[in-house]
Parts: C-alpha cells; structure tokens; sequence
C-alpha cells in the first residue's frame, strides 16, 4: 500500500487527505495550525504539527517513508516552493502541488514538483462547462483536446442498442460507463456495458474522447 502525506490542510488539502484515509491508505497529514492537526489526528493515521519548509523538521517526522506528497499551502507560492524543494531533497519519489495560477504552476514544476493541479480553475471549468450544458453533469479534462463526460442520454439515442449507435464510428467517441436505475429504482452505475444493451430515458452516459466530438454529442436533443 502507497504512503501519502498532504502538507497543508485548507479545503483542498483536508479534502484529500480525507478521502484518501477513507479509502484505506496510509495518511501523514502535516500543518502548521495545531487546531487543524488537532482536527485529523483521529481521521488519519497521523497528523503532525510542523514547519513543512524546514526540512530538518520534515526528516524528524519520517517524511521519507511516504511514496507521494502533495503540497497544499493555500496561496503561499514561497511556502509551496520551499517545501517541495525540501521534499525533492529528501527523496520523495512522487511531489503533487496546488498552483492557483499558470505561473505559480511553472515554478513548481522547474523546483521539482512532478505534477501541479489547478482545483480553482478546474473547479470552475466544470461549473461552466455544466452550467452551458445543463444535460452534463460531470465534464473532466484529460489532457490537451481530450475529456471524459456524464451526459443524459439524447432522446434519439432511448431505445437504440451500443451497437446500433455505434458511436465510435458515428461521433469519435466511446462509451466506458452507463448510469442507470435497477428495477427498485437504485442507481447502478455498468462500467463494461454490451454491445446489445439498449439506452432508457434518463440513462447517464460516461463518454470519453476529442472535445470536438464531444461538443457535437451535446448539441444532440
């Protein structure tokens, strides 16, 4: 089992660390505050209270035993470098920083940072992205030009078998998942749907592929 520790624990780092803990794995949660290491210390297996800049401090705690960091220190750009310099020093084979901006991003990326995440920016560009089509509930990004959508079932597309819609051929795009209720009405989510299985109103479709093609689908009724 992976080691994780998150430095820093405001919205977006408390959010982490929580779920990470909730799905079983190893958490060191590490912040200044003592009230918000006081907070996790009976929902991780260990919340330290420490200067996460000072490497020393950081060695102390048995930082080097985790296999991924990530740094999260709110709008602190010189903490965020400081401390992912440190965890670099020290070894650590996985370092993931919060950035609010694009260049807040590329510095920690030249100190060492392997990956940087923007959770304001894509927050809001799932809100957006939700609130223009109001048929997709979830809209992620994978990489340039390429994303992964929840989106309710076209009307067109209610009673047509995978294999007739055919919508690798017909839109560029692939189905890796549906959405959809049993006969009690509880959701069931089918991540390896066959090729016969036949859309319902009010199905979810978890689509992935171009955006381009994607923008298309959305455009269907």
């Amino acid at each position: 089992m992976r080691q994780f520790a998150v430095i820093g624990l405001g919205r977006f780092g408390s959010s982490v660390a929580k779920t990470l803990s909730e799905k079983g794995c190893q958490v060191l949660a590490i912040d200044i505050d003592e009230q918000h290491v006081q907070d996790f210390s009976e929902l991780v297996a260990q919340s330290v209270c420490v200067d996460a800049t000072d490497e020393k401090a950081l060695k102390a705690i048995g930082i080097e035993s985790v296999d991924v960091a990530v740094v999260s220190v709110g709008n602190n750009i010189e903490a965020s470098i400081l401390i992912t310099l440190a965890l670099k020093e020290i070894g650590i084979k996985e370092v993931i920083a919060k950035a609010v901006t694009e260049d807040q991003g590329k510095v920690l990326e030249r100190v060492g940072a392997d990956k940087v995440v923007f959770p304001e920016r894509d927050m809001g560009i799932r809100i957006a992205n939700a609130l223009t089509s109001p048929k997709v509930s979830e809209h992620i990004d994978l990489s340039a030009g390429c994303s992964i959508i929840e989106i309710i079932a076209p009307k067109e597309f209610v009673g047509k078998s995978l294999k007739q819609l055919n919508l690798r051929i017909n839109f560029g795009l692939n189905i890796v998942a549906i959405k959809t209720k049993d006969s009690s009405g509880k959701e069931v989510v089918d991540p390896t749907p066959e090729a016969d299985y036949k859309i319902r109103e009010n199905d979810n479709l978890m689509i992935v592929g171009p955006n381009e093609n994607i923008e298309k689908l959305k455009k269907k009724e």
